[in-house]
């Protein structure tokens, strides 16, 4: 079994950009939740309607599936919120070797990030909800977002090698 990667974080905290360079560095193929949601969800995030648990089941289910698919391959990287302890069980069950990487920074910070984004389903006016439901993760291990991205990475990349992944 291979390496799941998960860069979890608020929208807006890089989870995209750092798993796009990782993917790169580590040769493993990358994964965007985003891409995963069904319409009905990204018609709802862009009304400003936070998402519910039930609204994310399916969603997490789809990502858990594709992870057992790729750890029985060659591993990935996959971008995914990940905001609360259970969505994180729920993605890594049946993942022998699941790791997690917290992209943690300000609301500030985040917030002039996505008032900065273009054409993205996420409003800015929703960070609120997700700084709301986050549950820092205590088996993660925690990237400061105000480096910067290949700082960010070779960080990662450090943590994994000592990880001995």
């Amino acid at each position: 079994m291979k390496p799941i990667i998960f860069t979890m974080g608020v929208s807006g905290s890089g989870k995209t950009t750092i798993g796009k360079l990782l993917s790169i560095e580590m040769r493993l193929p990358f994964f965007d939740a985003d891409d995963f949601h069904s319409i009905n969800n990204k018609e709802k995030m862009k009304t400003g309607q936070p998402l519910t648990d039930e609204d994310r089941q399916p969603w997490l289910t789809k990502l858990n599936e594709l992870g057992q698919e790729q750890s029985a391959l060659a591993g990935a990287v996959i971008a995914c919120s990940a905001l609360k302890e259970k969505y994180r069980v729920a993605l890594s069950s049946g993942i022998e070797k699941p790791v997690w990487i917290f992209l943690q920074g300000s609301f500030n910070l985040i917030q002039e990030r996505l008032n900065k984004r273009k054409d993205h389903f996420m409003p800015a006016k929703l960070l609120q909800s997700q700084f709301d439901s986050l549950e820092i993760p205590t088996n993660a291990f925690t990237a400061d977002i105000e480096n910067e991205p290949a700082d960010i990475v070779a960080n990662i990349l450090e943590y994994l090698t000592n990880k001995s992944l």
